[in-house]
């Protein structure tokens, strides 16, 4: 099942032509596709143990860190979230998932390859495509977008501790906002909301929470969006345009993309083949496909 989201409420989506693997595809640049601004976003639920075609698809060092996860649930749900973006490219690609090779960007941080963004080695010809992925207790999702950057997060909403509304996390706007919210679920739906904004920005910028200062970063909760949220790092500021996924009603999920031509497009939301179907209601009206 797919969903797509526009950038402009109400706007009227055209979709575009589709790929034999049924994936929107770009007019004029057969078998690379985002180059007019849309992204891709893939869910799925991980499974409870490991699944051998899963581990087929990993890479060497992928396979090491299975290895060191001493629980089954952790490295299924591991071993399914490298195995499903790779499905996933395969199918927007038009290749078979075997030949996709994932790897990391140096951190713009501290330089480290170890923690760095997410960047696709093979094939050569989707370099120009930006991915980010991210998974909580149970769901994953994989985004793809055009361009050098994407971020996306997912978050399990559970019950938000009162001390969340100060702190280092929240901004002055944000913890108000939250405040005129009805404690209890609502109230921990706009939490999550508003973080996964946040992991969203800093994912795309490449830094990571660490190198962020939360509670600076201005995420505009009370705008349905999408919304422009700008994030400052060693004295550089960079925009980014954040929309909200609508997932799942147990999760809340964002998506970011720099402010500008390459956020202009929709978000294509799909859902694995063995996911179960989204629940949630869309109340900004949006047409389901």
């Amino acid at each position: 099942m797919a969903s797509t989201y526009g950038t402009q409420e109400g706007e009227q989506i055209q979709q575009p032509p589709r790929t034999a693997a049924g994936v929107p595809g770009v007019p004029g640049v057969p078998g690379v596709p985002g180059a007019d601004g849309e992204a891709h976003v893939w869910w799925w639920q991980p499974p409870a143990r490991l699944i051998p075609a899963d581990l087929a698809l990993l890479g060497t060092e992928e396979f090491r860190r299975v290895l060191s996860l001493p629980a089954e649930r952790d490295a299924a749900a591991f071993t399914h979230h490298r195995a499903e973006a790779r499905r996933a490219l395969a199918g927007l690609l038009g290749i078979a998932p075997q030949s996709v090779e994932l790897g990391r960007y140096r951190c713009p941080g501290c330089g480290d390859f170890g923690h760095g963004p997410p960047r696709i080695v093979s094939p050569p010809r989707a370099a120009r495509l930006a991915i980010s992925m991210s998974r909580t207790a149970d769901r994953g999702v994989f985004a793809v977008g055009a361009g050098t950057t994407i971020g996306v997060d997912v978050e399990k909403v559970i019950p938000m501790r009162e001390a969340s509304l100060s702190g280092s996390v929240l901004t002055e706007n944000e913890s108000s906002h939250l405040l005129t919210l009805p404690a209890g679920p609502v109230r921990d739906a706009g939490f999550h909301r508003v973080w996964t904004r946040k992991e969203a920005v800093v994912k795309a910028a490449g830094i990571g929470l660490v190198g962020t200062v939360l509670n600076r970063l201005e995420t505009w909760p009370a705008h349905q969006g999408p919304v422009s949220v700008l994030h400052t790092y060693a004295g550089r500021t960079t925009a980014w345009a954040v929309q909200d996924l609508r997932l799942h009603d147990k999760v809340a999920a964002a998506v970011a993309r720099p402010q500008g031509d390459r956020a202009q497009g929709p978000v294509h939301i799909h859902s694995a083949p063995h996911s179960e179907t989204p629940t949630a209601s869309d109340p900004e009206g949006n047409r389901r496909t």
